[in-house]
């Protein structure tokens, strides 16, 4: 609710679609800027925004869907009034995403789709959801993959929550049993999503890197460790001290990122190496929190998880989400292509 409200709320003022250019209603702002904006949310501890609707789907629908796609979808993005999920991972085919097998076939002026997609992060929310789907299994994998955007109220639709580590039914599976999808709902050219999802893929794994939260999380790696006293402990201060630099370099990458999309250029190769550094440092912070609270940081109360919670807890209010939130930071490093992977990456198209 907290994230939907936050949402709204900023598309009343025209910055939910903040990374926009003007003619699509955006504010036309420039890489640094957009980069100041998402820090102050930071800062000041506002709800995320959740990126599948504006920083991820939109982005392909300008640079790829036509004037009419861009007209009906756009405009419910930038007013936080339509809530977007991702239709990208399968049981078999996560970081191997091309081995996809949710199917698509085309039937007069409709498509219709078959298979299951999983990892749906809040997915139970969704009312659209943007797919790779298989249209063709000649040639190489990648050849044969589409991008539908599939409304989630269809018949057919099944969403089924998958429990978590932390205890949160934060994703869900998602089944598709003979979805008929209008093929006005097709992005580009069938055969082509293959294309369309590495432009996506480059904006999903440099918000991944979640630069700014890393920065204010540091701070509050201190306050613990100040209110625990741990902050004399001077190996300790040596951890933060790593990670604080670690953090610098990873918001130097970050600039760099927005600077050669400012300039017009891919930078997939390195948004895949912002992903694995912004993923472990997510970890390092929520572990160098436990260790801070010390024996305060043990009990494993869920409901702190909620923004605006107020309950009894064992120890200093700002122990209580800790044991959940070291839990929920371990699939950082799974998620949005596995780090392993994402190496091997990183190592054929930098290092050749």
């Amino acid at each position: 609710d907290d994230m939907q409200n936050w949402s709204k709320i900023l598309g009343r003022k025209g910055w939910l679609s903040y990374n926009w250019p003007t003619q699509f209603g955006g504010p036309g702002w420039t890489a640094v800027q957009k980069h100041l904006f998402e820090e102050e949310c930071a800062l000041a501890g506002a709800p995320r925004i959740l990126p599948f609707g504006p920083v991820m789907v939109a982005p392909v629908i300008m640079a790829f869907g036509n004037a009419e796609q861009q007209q009906r979808f756009l405009p419910g993005i930038a007013s936080g009034e339509v809530w977007w999920s991702q239709g990208y991972s399968e049981p078999g085919s996560g970081s191997d995403l091309a081995s996809l097998k949710t199917r698509a076939e085309r039937v007069g002026d409709h498509y219709i789709v078959n298979g299951q997609k999983t990892w749906t992060t809040l997915g139970q929310f969704g009312e659209w959801i943007f797919c790779l789907v298989r249209t063709s299994t000649e040639g190489k994998p990648q050849l044969g993959i589409s991008f539908l955007l599939i409304d989630m109220k269809s018949p057919g639709v099944k969403v089924r929550p998958i429990r978590l580590l932390d205890g949160e039914c934060e994703v869900n599976e998602v089944f598709f049993d003979n979805v008929k999808v209008p093929a006005e709902n097709l992005i580009g050219e069938e055969n082509k999503g293959w294309t369309y999802a590495k432009h996506l893929l480059a904006h999903e794994r440099t918000n991944i890197a979640d630069v700014n939260r890393a920065k204010r999380e540091l701070e509050r790696v201190k306050r613990i460790a100040k209110a625990e006293g741990m902050y004399d402990d001077m190996r300790f201060r040596d951890e933060i001290a790593r990670l604080e630099v670690d953090v610098v370099a990873l918001e130097m990458m970050v600039l760099r990122v927005l600077s050669a999309e400012k300039s017009g250029k891919q930078s997939l190769d390195i948004a895949g190496l912002l992903k694995i550094r912004g993923s472990e440092i997510q970890q390092r912070y929520a572990e160098l929190m436990m260790l801070a609270a010390g024996p305060y940081s043990l009990p494993f109360i869920q409901e702190a998880m909620d923004a605006g919670w107020q309950g009894d807890q064992v120890g200093a209010l700002h122990c209580a989400p800790l044991a959940a939130n070291y839990f929920n930071m371990r699939k950082t490093t799974i998620y949005g292509g596995s780090n392993e992977v994402q190496r091997n990456i990183v190592a054929q198209t930098v290092l050749g």
